[in-house]
């Protein structure tokens, strides 16, 4: 059982990526969400995986479909903290350079909206 204290870092998830899940069939976004939560608690590559230097992979796969957040981590606030940038769901093998490519645009944007 997963209790409270124990999480490796804090999740923070982006409006967008909030709107995009609200849109997925309640099971489906219940999976994703505790995928999310399971990770903070544990070191597991088949949910929470580096893609580079600075992009990192939630993984859900449920109901046949491969449901993936692309997120950074976030070392300026005094708990470890990732941001959920992107949200899609993966249809081949590769992560498409587009959406890391946001997800990487997204991040400089709030960067600079912090200064």
């Amino acid at each position: 059982m997963l209790r409270k204290g124990e999480e490796k870092f804090d999740v923070e998830i982006e409006k967008d990526v909030v709107d995009e899940l609200a849109k997925l069939p309640l099971k489906h976004r219940m999976k994703i969400l505790y995928n999310i939560r399971k990770a903070s608690f544990l070191n597991d590559p088949i949910l929470f995986k580096k893609l580079d230097d600075e992009i990192w992979e939630f993984r859900t796969l449920y109901a046949s479909c491969h449901y993936r957040l692309l997120a950074v981590w976030d070392n300026s606030k005094k708990y470890p903290t990732v941001h959920v940038l992107t949200f899609f769901i993966k249809k081949s093998k590769k992560t498409p350079l587009n959406q890391i490519e946001k997800a990487q645009e997204r991040w400089q944007r709030i960067l600079k909206e912090r200064k």
